[in-house]
């Protein structure tokens, strides 16, 4: 049976202060052990691999580590149905869960950081891709905790609380494993990092187990519950008019994006910035300019309405990583790398609040959760295949020719859009 949540009181009292509440904290806890593992399998691993000196083409290949945060929705009806293994039942679903993956990922990154990038990349590459999939059957677990704990008047909080901590976590891993690397050691750096999710057992520990009312598919057997978690959901989406141009939309509108960011690390590499550079580039200041960029989009979805806010910021992204360009012409200027960082977070902020806004209408009110889940699992495709063979691209065709290729990439998906929208006025 699912044990009582963690506070007595009810959680949206109207004489209780928001900031106050327990669970808000917790929610921020788990954002952070959910972003941590993220640049491990992503441009953390990247810097590491170009410093060990891999080729520009199997550097790139690391991209299709990542599938796992794609596919996730393939096994999510598997905590949503099944009880937790090695008797953690008694913790309750999504703590049983929770509780069953943070040990194995905490010991998988210990393994990353016990591997040798240089003289067994494979290894190397292999504990990234186990952390990878553990990383995301926990996001899995923490989202389906936040959906169930919270109620819908404070969705809003505890998403804002998830994303806190997880850009918080990101630049731990990101930025700071990166800048720590160059006193410490790259094995030292991701020691701390195993550490930090070592704790991951205690905050769900803490966490009160949602108390909701499970629906009960096991004696319908497999065939019911795919019909009911997968497929009736995406037969619903593929009835709508138009319904192949928006998944097409969906799935380019990272493409240019893909290709640029997978080989940010050994770009930077090639063009003389130390770990010290890129780790300032990477760090607080991107960090600050995405959430700024967030806002922003925020803001222009309400005053300009979603349809135009989708072209004006879709473009606006594309000119942004033209700055891509500038630096590659740029002779390894400091001033540049900073700007491009700052400019190009800022305006995929931008793009992506619109964006997000534009999927969460997509989804049908019986289906919202899986449908969004679909949605977001599509709109990385790109990144996790196409930006899989980046590397090679790059090698054959310089990094000016590249990067003016990855900001042409980004025009299939605003043609799409605009088809969509014309098709919507008619």
């Amino acid at each position: 049976m699912d044990a009582a949540p963690l506070d007595a009181a009810p959680l949206d009292a109207a004489a209780r202060p928001v900031f106050a509440d327990r669970r808000l904290w917790l929610m921020g806890a788990f954002g952070f052990l959910s972003g941590l593992p993220l640049a491990l399998s992503g441009f953390t691993l990247r810097q590491w691999l170009t410093e060990a000196h891999l080729s520009l083409g199997a550097t790139g290949l690391t991209a299709n580590i990542g599938l796992s945060y794609t596919l996730k929705f393939l096994w999510a009806p598997l905590l949503d149905h099944a009880a937790p293994p090695f008797g953690l039942a008694r913790f309750g679903r999504r703590r049983g869960w929770l509780l069953a993956v943070q040990p194995p990922l905490a010991l998988a990154v210990l393994a990353l950081a016990l591997s040798d990038a240089a003289r067994g990349p494979l290894l190397t590459i292999l504990c990234a891709a186990v952390i990878a999939f553990l990383s995301a059957t926990q996001d899995i677990a923490i989202d389906a905790w936040r959906i169930e704990t919270f109620p819908e008047r404070l969705q809003g909080a505890a998403n804002a609380a998830y994303v806190w901590g997880y850009r918080m976590a990101m630049l731990v891993s990101g930025a700071g494993v990166i800048a720590l690397a160059g006193s410490a050691g790259w094995h030292a750096a991701l020691l701390i990092v195993a550490a930090l999710l070592a704790g991951g057992p205690l905050v769900t520990l803490l966490a009160g187990e949602p108390v909701v009312t499970r629906l009960r598919l096991e004696a319908a057997g497999l065939r019911a519950r795919l019909a009911v978690a997968v497929l009736e959901p995406l037969r619903e989406f593929l009835r709508r008019r138009n319904a192949w141009a928006i998944l097409a939309y969906v799935a380019t509108f990272k493409l240019g994006e893909a290709m640029a960011g997978v080989m940010l690390a050994p770009f930077y590499h090639d063009l003389g910035f130390n770990r010290a550079a890129v780790a300032t580039a990477i760090g607080p200041f991107s960090m600050l300019a995405t959430i700024a960029g967030y806002a922003v989009g925020a803001a222009a979805v309400a005053r300009l309405g979603l349809k135009r806010s989708l072209i004006l910021t879709g473009f606006c992204q594309m000119a942004a990583m033209g700055m891509y360009v500038v630096l590659a012409l740029s002779a390894g200027n400091h001033g540049v790398l900073y700007a491009t960082v700052v400019v190009e977070a800022f305006a995929e902020g931008v793009a992506d609040a619109a964006f997000l806004t534009y999927l969460s209408g997509l989804c049908a009110a019986a289906y919202t959760a899986t449908q969004f889940a679909l949605l977001t699992s599509i709109a990385p495709l790109a990144l996790r295949t196409v930006g899989g063979g980046s590397g090679f691209l790059a090698a054959a065709l310089g990094w000016p020719t590249f990067y003016a290729l990855a900001v042409l990439a980004s025009l299939p998906a605003m043609l799409l859009m605009l088809y969509i929208l014309r098709q919507d006025r008619t």
